[in-house]
């Protein structure tokens, strides 16, 4: 089966629309197609070589769409079903039966090995070559092969044209907040860093009742961060940041941060304005590093750094959930949205890297209408 993909086939290259085969569709797999998808950070980190990857590769992680075919062993899905698609998980280790699936023993393997586990590819060039996969998604193309895992069956009233970006980006800032810091009403959350996964911390922090404090150096953003809830915004560039804290938390310091940014700079603050007891979540993909005294740093002020990947999340619980939360206008993360037509994946990939849109949406379907 043809399909058209965007394809980075060197580091920094620039993606390039080509027609690619699909391969044969294996019995735990479901073919899926492609209505639109979110482009999230991580694609550009991989694209640009802040991490390494395989390549040639159809990137995209934040994908929509419906099912188009579903393989022998798929007891879950039915073609005509509306999915927003997540990352992989094997079900079977410990980690995924106790509810920890972004803890999986293959989680590695099944994301970002770029080719099935079997060492099958999904993906092939006219001449054969093969092209790797990215999440068991690649959700850059009109039509994927993916994992029955990665996928979780909303409501046919859905509109998949939005909510794509709920399946990485968005998940990862939701489930930081309610599975890793685990804040209480009234404590302070500080977030570095207003992009997607920010805000949607940030906005979990509203929900979650606390005291929810914006970081950036852009203003634009940081007054988006006050639409969507936040109690206070700093403009660390323009403000004096330790100043700031030390006034909204009564000298005390904040409870949680997290940060988005991946700035070593950025990082060590977010420990040192830390009150005792509190705890800290790097969430950028980033080649960056972070250098601490262990002892003065974390061990005399009880603090916890935590690494918590795609917030620690079940996506098939949490994605319902947001959407519900969406729903209530408790999670308007529409407010983050620029869409753009499949074709033009470069100029939404440079905007989002300028910081002129937050969250950029390709249309890959132009055709879609929700409420069908």
């Amino acid at each position: 089966m043809k399909v058209t993909a965007a394809v980075v086939n060197g580091v920094n290259e620039d993606y390039q629309l080509e027609e690619l085969t699909l391969g044969e569709l294996q019995p735990d797999e479901v073919m899926v197609k492609l209505v639109a998808t979110g482009i999230c950070h991580s694609d550009e980190a991989l694209r640009v070589g802040d991490a390494a990857y395989p390549m040639p590769v159809v990137l995209g992680h934040e994908g929509a769409g419906i099912v188009e075919k579903v393989g022998s062993a798929v007891k879950d899905f039915a073609v005509g079903d509306q999915v927003v698609m997540a990352y992989n998980y094997c079900g079977t280790c410990p980690s995924c039966r106790t509810g920890h699936p972004s803890s999986c023993e293959q989680w590695t393997a099944l994301n970002m090995g770029g080719k099935r586990t079997d060492g099958s590819h999904i993906f092939f060039k006219e001449d054969g070559t093969p092209v790797h996969n990215f999440f068991t998604q690649s959700s850059f193309s009109t039509y994927t092969i993916t994992g029955a895992n990665n996928l979780v069956k909303v409501d046919k009233e859905a509109d998949l044209r939005l909510i794509g970006p709920l399946g990485c980006g968005l998940l990862t800032g939701f489930g930081t907040v309610v599975n890793g810091l685990k804040p209480k009403i009234g404590s302070a959350v500080a977030v570095f860093g207003t992009g997607a996964v920010g805000l949607g911390a940030l906005m979990t922090a509203v929900i979650e009742g606390t005291t929810a404090i914006a970081i950036d150096i852009h203003d634009s953003r940081l007054e988006i961060a006050r639409e969507l809830g936040a109690t206070h915004t700093i403009n660390s560039k323009k403000e004096d940041l330790d100043e700031r804290i030390k006034e909204i938390t009564g000298g005390e310091g904040v409870d949680h941060v997290v940060d988005t940014t991946g700035v070593s700079s950025v990082m060590k603050k977010s420990i040192d304005i830390l009150r005792v007891g509190g705890s800290f979540s790097p969430l950028a993909v980033t080649p960056n590093s972070l250098e601490f005294n262990t002892f003065t740093d974390l061990v005399l002020s009880n603090r916890k750094v935590l690494g918590i990947l795609m917030g620690d999340i079940v996506p098939q619980l949490a994605i319902p959930q947001l959407i519900h939360y969406h729903q209530e206008g408790k999670f308007p993360f529409d407010k983050l949205i620029k869409f753009y037509k499949f074709n033009e994946i470069n100029e939404a990939s440079a905007d989002s890297n300028s910081g002129k849109t937050i969250k950029p949406i390709l249309i890959i379907d132009e055709e879609y209408r929700a409420n069908q």
